[in-house]
């Protein structure tokens, strides 16, 4: 059995490259979660012989830098697992990448002979290159609860190797479907006639109001909520009523819909600008969509008339989900180290 892992730092995801194992698990590294846990109970329940680790948690605020994140996780990766460890980096698996956890200096090693900031926010290099082998030129999309990856694909993946230059380039789109604060979607909003700006304060975020409009159920509400409370559609209509410093019974809940809806049509605006620039500038006509804002891809290809593939249909709508762990569990199958023993 071939594990991937994208370890996240918000969500950590796993998927074996037979496609029958999938699973992905909210645990903010920011709050101190027990990664190291969680690892070991998938390894004692899944026992892969191999394990193929993608890395984008590096961010997360609880390491003062991106080195200390990845040489964090890549540490806790190596001691949870009881096979060999490989790291995908921006060009395929890096070098010194099989650890094996018995020997304790394994992990020091790579790290001193490998420069592990390419292992930093590959985890869309992973998917990109297998769908590259697998389905061609497109656009690949990937929206999870936090990013949307946009990875121009022409023969092989063309997008810059580092978070800030695919933001520059606009190949990273810092929006997602659940975790995205509200105000950064939408800075104004009509109710009732008036004008009113969005209070620049974490009270709300897009998944309260994919909630409310019926676009989520309460299973995708798959993150923490703003103000810690609960995910009903009374609280979550609150929040988005607090998100102009108002309460439900000042603005109804028909204010407090307006709002959503009209989130939801920003963060889909914005989606359909950002994939038709990417589109336009590699002169592409379709799309590959993958992660839990799969069908919100689709719906902003239709917009632009672009032919959309989605990656449910063709491996699963739980390997959509996860689908750069998928994917480096594939890769790893035909990684010629691991095939020589």
């Amino acid at each position: 059995m071939i594990l991937g892992l994208d370890i996240g730092g918000a969500n950590t995801k796993a998927a074996s490259a037979d496609s029958k194992y999938a699973k992905s698990v909210y645990l903010p590294l920011w709050k101190n979660s027990p990664l190291e846990k969680v690892l070991k109970r998938i390894n004692a329940e899944q026992k892969p012989e191999a394990v193929a680790v993608v890395i984008t948690g590096e961010l997360a605020d609880c390491f003062s830098s991106k080195r200390e994140g990845v040489e964090s996780i890549m540490a806790v990766a190596c001691r949870a697992f009881s096979c060999p460890v490989y790291f995908w980096g921006h060009d395929g698996f890096a070098r010194n990448d099989i650890i094996n956890p018995t020997n304790s200096t394994g992990i020091i090693d790579m790290i001193n002979t490998t420069d592990i900031l390419h292992v930093a926010a590959a985890n869309w290099s992973a998917s990109a290159a297998l769908l590259a082998r697998e389905i061609g030129d497109c656009l690949f999309v990937d929206m999870g609860s936090t990013t949307t990856d946009l990875i121009p694909i022409r023969a092989r993946p063309l997008a810059a190797k580092t978070d800030f230059l695919r933001l520059a380039r606009g190949e990273l789109v810092y929006m997602g479907l659940l975790r995205t604060g509200l105000a950064c979607i939408l800075p104004v909003a009509r109710i009732r006639g008036h004008y009113v700006p969005l209070a620049p304060e974490l009270f709300a975020i897009i998944a309260d109001a994919r909630l409310v409009l019926g676009h989520i159920d309460l299973d995708r509400y798959a993150c923490d909520t703003a103000d810690g409370k609960d995910k009903g559609r009374h609280s979550s209509l609150r929040r988005l009523a607090r998100s102009v410093c108002a309460d439900l019974e000042e603005i109804g809940e028909c204010g407090a819909l307006a709002i959503a809806e009209q989130a939801c049509t920003e963060q889909k605006k914005a989606l359909v600008a950002a994939m038709e620039r990417q589109a336009e500038r590699q002169g592409l006509e379709r799309v590959a969509a993958a992660g839990i804002g799969e069908w919100l891809i689709a719906e902003a290809a239709n917009t632009l008339g672009m032919e959309c593939i989605l990656l449910s249909e063709l491996y699963g709508s739980r390997i959509s989900d996860v689908f750069p762990a998928y994917a480096a569990a594939r890769l790893l199958e035909t990684y010629p180290v691991y095939l020589q023993g």
